[in-house]
C-alpha cells in the first residue's frame, strides 16, 4: 500500500452519543469509589468537601471548553498525538504519541489485573488463575474489535448509561436511608495538614474527572465533525459534574466525613454504614463493571494511536491500515500483544508511572496549543471557539502549569526517567524521518 492509498480514517459512522458515552464511560472510574476517602482525610467540612468537588469540575470543563477549540480543528483520529503534531509540530507528537501509546497499553494490563483481584474477593476459588483470567478477559475485548467499530461503540454507550445509573442509585441509596443510622459511625481524628496535603487532594480530585479527552481518539469517525465532537465532550463533563457533586453531597449529608478517612473504597465504607454490610459486594462489582468498561475503551482508543502513528510514517506501516469494519486490525493485534506480554511479565506501573508525568504536561500543552495556533494560524477554520478566550485559556495553562509543577517535585525520579526518554527520542525520530523520506 503506498502513502497516498492510505486513508487515515474510513467514514464517519460514530454519533455524537457516542462521543457523550466516551466522555461519561472514559472519567468514570475507580477514582470516584476511591479519592473521597483521600479528601476527607484532609477536608472534614461537608461544604467545603462538595466545593472541592464542584471547583475540581468547574476547572475540568473550563479545560474541556477551552481545549474543545483545538479538538475541533485537528478532524483526524490519535487523541494526544494529532493534537500535539497539530500545535507543535511533529517531534512534539511523535513524543507524546507513543508514551500515549505505551501508557494505554499499560494501563490495559493493570486494569485486567485488577479486575482478577476483584473477582477472587468474590470467589476465593480464583485466586490461583488471576493471570489466565487477565489474560481472557484482555484478550475478548481486543478480539471484539476484530468484529468492527460498531460493536464498540455499541457497547460503550451501554457501558455509559449503566455507569451513570450506578452513580445515581449509590446517591438515591444514601439519601432515602434512615440517617439515625450512622449515629454509631466511628469517628477518626485529623491532624493538622500543610500545603502539600492540599496540593494532593486538588490533585486527586482533578485525576478523578481525568478522561475529558477521549473523544479526540475518534475525531476523524464522528458525525458532525469537530463541532460535534466539542459539543458532546462539553455535555459529558457537564453530566459527570453533576453526577460527581450530587453523589459527593449525599455523602456528607448521611456519613460523617471522618468515618471515611483514609478508606481505600470509600463508596463502600459508606454504603456500609447507611445501607447495610453487603453493599461493599455492591461496589466491588460496580468496580469490577467499570474496570470491563475501560476494558473495551482502551481496545478502542488503543490502536488509533498506533494508526496515526504509522499514517504518519511513524510506526510500523501495516498499523496504517483499516478494515472494512472501520478499526485497525493490526493495530488492535500489536497493542493486544504487548498488552499479554506486561500481564504476564508485569512491569506496567513503571509505564504508568511515567505516563502520568508526561500526561500533566501534556495538559499544560495542550491548553497552551490554542494559544500557538491563535497567532499562527488566525484564519484557519475553527468550528468551536474556546470559551472566555484568552482569560479563560490563560487560567487553564496556569491551574494546569502549578499541577505539573507539583508533580515534577514530588516525583523526581520520575521527571528524569522522563527527560531521559524526550532526550533518546530525538534520535529515533530523526532515524523514522530519514527512512521515510528514502
Amino acid at each position: 500500500m503506498s502513502t497516498n492509498e492510505i486513508q487515515y480514517h474510513p467514514k464517519r459512522i460514530l454519533s455524537s452519543g457516542f462521543t457523550l458515552a466516551v466522555t461519561i464511560g472514559g472519567i468514570i472510574g475507580l477514582g470516584i469509589l476511591r479519592t473521597p476517602g483521600e479528601v476527607a482525610t484532609v477536608v472534614s467540612n461537608p461544604l467545603m468537601f462538595v466545593l472541592i468537588w464542584l471547583l475540581g469540575g468547574l476547572f475540568i470543563l473550563l479545560s474541556t471548553t477551552t481545549a474543545a477549540e483545538l479538538v475541533s480543528m485537528t478532524p483526524r483520529s490519535g487523541g494526544a498525538y494529532v493534537l500535539m503534531r497539530h500545535a507543535y509540530g511533529p517531534f512534539p507528537g511523535f513524543v507524546i504519541g507513543w508514551v500515549d501509546w505505551l501508557s494505554f497499553v499499560a494501563d490495559t494490563a493493570l486494569k485486567a489485573v485488577v479486575f482478577t483481584e476483584f473477582v477472587t474477593l468474590l470467589i476465593p476459588t480464583m485466586a490461583q488463575w488471576q493471570t489466565p483470567l487477565a489474560i481472557m478477559v484482555s484478550s475478548t475485548f481486543a478480539a471484539l474489535q476484530l468484529r468492527g467499530i460498531t460493536l464498540g461503540a455499541k457497547i460503550q454507550q451501554i457501558a455509559a448509561a449503566a455507569l451513570a445509573i450506578i452513580v445515581v442509585g449509590f446517591t438515591l441509596a444514601l439519601l432515602f436511608v434512615d440517617s439515625a443510622v450512622v449515629s454509631n459511625a466511628a469517628s477518626v481524628p485529623h491532624a493538622a495538614h500543610g500545603l502539600g496535603d492540599w496540593s494532593l487532594v486538588f490533585a486527586s480530585v482533578i485525576y478523578t474527572y481525568d478522561g475529558w479527552i477521549y473523544p479526540s481518539y475518534f475525531s476523524g469517525e464522528i458525525k458532525g465533525g469537530g463541532r460535534a465532537v466539542a459539543r458532546a465532550s462539553i455535555k459529558g463533563v457537564v453530566i459527570v459534574i453533576l453526577l460527581y457533586v450530587f453523589l459527593t453531597a449525599a455523602l456528607t449529608l448521611k456519613v460523617p466525613l471522618t468515618s471515611l478517612a483514609g478508606s481505600e473504597l470509600a463508596l463502600a465504607t459508606a454504603l456500609k454504614i447507611v445501607v447495610s454490610p453487603l453493599a461493599s459486594t455492591i461496589v466491588l462489582v460496580t468496580a469490577i463493571i467499570i474496570l470491563l468498561a475501560h476494558q473495551n475503551l482502551a481496545y478502542m482508543a488503543t490502536p488509533r494511536i498506533l494508526q496515526a502513528l504509522a499514517v504518519d510514517g511513524l510506526a510500523v506501516r501495516r498499523a496504517a491500515k483499516i478494515s472494512k469494519g472501520g478499526n485497525p486490525i493490526f493495530a488492535v493485534l500489536v497493542s493486544w500483544g504487548f498488552s499479554v506480554g506486561l500481564i504476564i511479565i508485569g512491569g506496567f506501573e513503571f509505564l504508568l508511572h511515567l505516563s502520568v508525568f508526561f500526561y500533566v504536561f501534556l495538559y499544560v500543552l495542550l491548553i497552551a496549543g490554542v494559544i500557538v495556533l491563535r497567532r499562527r494560524e488566525p484564519d484557519a477554520d475553527r468550528p468551536y471557539r474556546a470559551w472566555g478566550y484568552p482569560w479563560s485559556t490563560y487560567i487553564c495553562v496556569l491551574g494546569w502549569l502549578v499541577l505539573a509543577l507539583f508533580q515534577a517535585v514530588a516525583k523526581i525520579n520520575t521527571a528524569v526517567y522522563a527527560a531521559i526518554m524526550a532526550a533518546i527520542s530525538w534520535p529515533i525520530y530523526r532515524n523514522l524521518t530519514r527512512s521515510r523520506s528514502k
